[in-house]
């Protein structure tokens, strides 16, 4: 068990993207997407830290080690004419499971989301991953089922790319 004490949230740091990146790979390998790991640590900084920011990543660090993250950007509701956060991906290593990591990685982009006038915080959960579906609902998280996520990857975003 974990002491809260020991656990700290922070912002991702440049010094951190290796360890950050060992992370993602953690959280593909227990999303058997392994093979779909493509990207690198330079790249990650480059997005975290470089001219254009396009994410922005929260750390669980517990006693001096990276045990989780959360990666995050600003979206969009045109709607209700407010940003909103999208949570690309949170994660905890499995031997840190249970002890209140996710939830505080959670609450903090509450917080974040609350401090910048958000209108709502949001992210996909896979289909078979049901204990991160009972997680979330009990942090008060509602499961859109009739919603789908549309995307356009390789060859077909290349191909309307270039208006074919």
């Amino acid at each position: 068990m974990t002491n809260k004490n020991d656990l700290i949230l922070r912002f991702a740091e440049p010094a951190d993207c290796s360890a950050l990146f060992d992370l993602i790979k953690g959280l593909a390998e227990y999303e058997k997407l392994s093979d779909a790991v493509t990207g690198n640590a330079l790249a990650l900084k480059e997005h975290l830290f470089g001219s254009s920011k396009y994410i922005e990543a929260i750390i669980a660090e517990y006693t001096g080690q990276a045990v989780g993250f959360a990666l995050f950007f600003h979206n969009y509701s045109t709607f209700l004419t407010k940003p909103g956060i999208y949570l690309e991906d949170i994660f905890v290593l499995p031997e840190y499971r249970g002890q209140g990591i996710g939830k505080a990685l959670l609450t903090k982009l509450a917080q974040i989301a609350v401090e910048r006038d958000c209108a709502r915080l949001e992210w996909s959960v896979l289909d078979w991953n049901e204990p991160a579906q009972a997680f979330y609902r009990r942090m008060g998280a509602s499961i859109l089922d009739e919603w789908r996520i549309c995307r356009l990857t390789g060859e077909a975003l290349t191909k309307l790319g270039r208006g074919e």
